[in-house]
């Protein structure tokens, strides 16, 4: 399925174009995640154990809830799982 781009996104739903930019970093990096686990044996309180965080939060980031969710913990896990993440920033055209 194709996702929106953050402009698409701020217009659905009314919010500023910051916000869905960090709406869809955040699904991107969910997904990447997510794809990585597919291939990898984790449970979530192992994640849970390397990150810090509490194991209802892992599940509920997992699970694609984008509520409450920060970059940081996103990358906890992105660093648990053994991926790095990368932002590339150009100039808008």
């Amino acid at each position: 399925m194709k996702r929106s781009s953050p402009n698409e996104l701020s217009k659905k739903l009314g919010v500023s174009k910051g916000r869905a930019l960090e709406a869809t970093i955040k699904a991107d990096l969910i997904d990447a995640i997510l794809k990585t686990l597919s291939k990898q044996q984790h449970t979530h309180a192992e994640i849970a154990q390397k990150t810090g965080i509490p194991r209802s939060a892992v599940t509920g980031i997992l699970s694609g809830s984008l509520q409450k969710v920060t970059l940081d913990r996103i990358l906890k896990i992105i660093d648990a799982v053994g991926l790095t993440a990368e932002i590339r920033i150009k100039k808008a055209a």
